[in-house]
């Protein structure tokens, strides 16, 4: 490993500067001319917020090769420190997700599985959905993705937990779009607890939002970290992740 010691310095020391390209190259180049493995043995040493940097750059013109050969767990403490980007379009995590989980050799299940059981993946894939909070809801609801099944009622927790094993109204085949309605399917019909938790998040969330002054509407507001879910079989909301956590070079 010490022969990848000087990269790793350069690579972090490119990061550091906002050269976030020429930090992927430099990567890029270790795995032309010494494959695939070897980008491997790096990225390990790399710390998560390094390599959320290069990942969360997506270009859907091309494929990252570090986006290609990132592990599950990898990918996961990326993505739970991804908040501290402050985006609030959420833009840069739902392409690095798709991009990340959706790719050709991925197993999808693997990925959001490590993501959910570290401290802060539940609110990282609450994230993910918060654009399509009531399109979620009504999928909760009915199992279509059907816009007119978007209205209704809110499920209790204890419906959810309820329904959790449901046999599918659609098949996956049918919503295959490497984004969130195929992502919503695989969390609800293979991974219902962490779907149920997060959906609790994204209730907790919007309610937040919804409750916020005018002029406190903004994300310091929204990601105070106090949310409140109640327990679900994977236990409390995970806690936010925090600069204290990772020593940001954001």
């Amino acid at each position: 490993m010490t022969q990848y010691l000087a990269l790793i310095e350069k690579t972090q020391s490119l990061i550091a500067a906002g050269d976030i390209v020429g930090a992927e190259s430099a990567l890029v180049a270790l795995a032309d001319a010494e494959g695939d493995a070897a980008l491997m043995l790096v990225l390990e040493q790399l710390p998560p917020k390094d390599v959320l940097a290069v990942i969360r750059e997506y270009d859907n013109s091309r494929e990252s090769v570090v986006g290609l050969l990132v592990s599950p767990a990898q990918f996961a403490r990326a993505v739970v420190i991804e908040k501290l980007y402050k985006d609030l379009t959420r833009t840069h995590l739902r392409g690095m997700v798709n991009a990340v989980i959706f790719r050709e050799d991925a197993d999808p299940v693997e990925f959001l599985t490590a993501i959910g059981d570290l401290d802060g993946g539940a609110e990282a894939l609450a994230d993910y959905f918060s654009d399509q909070w009531s399109r979620v809801e009504g999928f909760a609801r009915s199992g279509s993705f059907d816009p007119a099944d978007e209205y209704g009622k809110m499920l209790s927790q204890s419906a959810l937990l309820a329904s959790a094993y449901e046999r599918p109204r659609v098949q996956q085949d049918e919503i295959a779009d490497r984004d969130w309605m195929q992502l919503a399917w695989i969390l609800r019909y293979e991974l219902p607890d962490l779907f149920i938790e997060m959906l609790m998040v994204l209730r907790a969330k919007g309610s937040a939002h919804q409750a916020a002054p005018d002029d406190e509407d903004d994300e310091d507001t929204l990601d105070d970290g106090k949310v409140e879910t109640g327990d679900t079989d994977r236990g409390k909301a995970t806690p936010t992740a925090r600069e204290s956590d990772e020593e940001s070079a954001i």
